[in-house]
């Protein structure tokens, strides 16, 4: 009997270290050499931002400062300024008054601060630019405690943050395979992290863009529950409606 106590407890021990194996976090965080990375988002197609101009007179800060339109959504889609703000079009461009056509696609925001200054420092003396993306929006999905789209504030947040904005990953989630899809000239495009090593943090996804979608798959253990589950829910749907043409018979 005591033997059987001692393999027990062994299988136990032994899953469990195989378990923390999966779990853990950083496991090499040692040997690995962390890269500090620029984490500026890049302006692109269909985002909606906002620019707010400071400095020089009054009257010309009406002129690029228009007061909040009450056409809502109206403007969103058209391109047409809407709360003091811009869709990027097709083309990348924006429509800014007394400027034109200005190209945002594929600047950060302080490459566009400073191109729109630039722009400006002929009309108005000093100008200030506070530029803001409006829809800076990441989704997580799957095993985790609190799967949604959170908009993001200050425009920057990485994998391991949002993350904990989503409450961590379920137990039954994989850590060794995040799917990360962000939109690229058009396309998506799949990388896949795993955060039981350090060196995800030199991917190039470690810092989320907006409208990334991150997807955290389940392990080997909840697809076999689910499969338990499903089968045991067939076997009680057949073995009810069993039992109840035998009921009928004898009725």
């Amino acid at each position: 009997m005591n033997k059987i106590y001692f393999y027990i407890l062994i299988i136990i021990t032994s899953n469990s270290c195989g378990l923390k194996k999966e779990v853990v976090y950083f496991k090499n965080s040692e040997t690995i050499d962390l890269e500090l990375k620029d984490n500026s988002p890049i302006l692109r197609k269909d985002d909606f931002i906002s620019i707010l101009v400071l400095g020089g007179d009054e009257n010309t800060l009406k002129l690029v400062n228009p007061p909040q339109s009450q056409g809502g959504m109206r403007g969103y889609a058209t391109g047409t300024p809407t709360n003091n703000g811009y869709l990027i079009d097709e083309k990348g461009e924006i429509n800014f008054p007394l400027i034109g056509k200005i190209k945002l696609e594929g600047l950060s925001r302080n490459q566009a601060i400073n191109l729109i200054e630039e722009k400006l420092v002929s009309l108005i003396n000093n100008p200030i630019v506070n530029l803001q993306i409006q829809n800076f929006r990441v989704t997580i999905l799957g095993e985790i405690k609190t799967p949604g789209t959170f908009t993001i504030p200050n425009e920057k947040v990485n994998i391991l943050e949002l993350i904990g904005i989503a409450g961590d990953l379920t137990i039954y989630g994989v850590r060794k395979n995040i799917l990360v899809l962000r939109d690229e000239n058009g396309r998506k495009k799949e990388y896949r992290l795993d955060l039981t090593k350090s060196d995800f943090i030199n991917s190039p996804v470690y810092n989320l863009q907006q409208n990334d979608i991150i997807y955290i798959e389940p392990n080997q253990s909840k697809i076999n529950s689910s499969r338990v589950s499903s089968t045991a829910g067939i076997f009680v749907s057949v073995a009810t409606l069993i039992i109840t043409t035998i009921n009928s018979f004898k009725k």
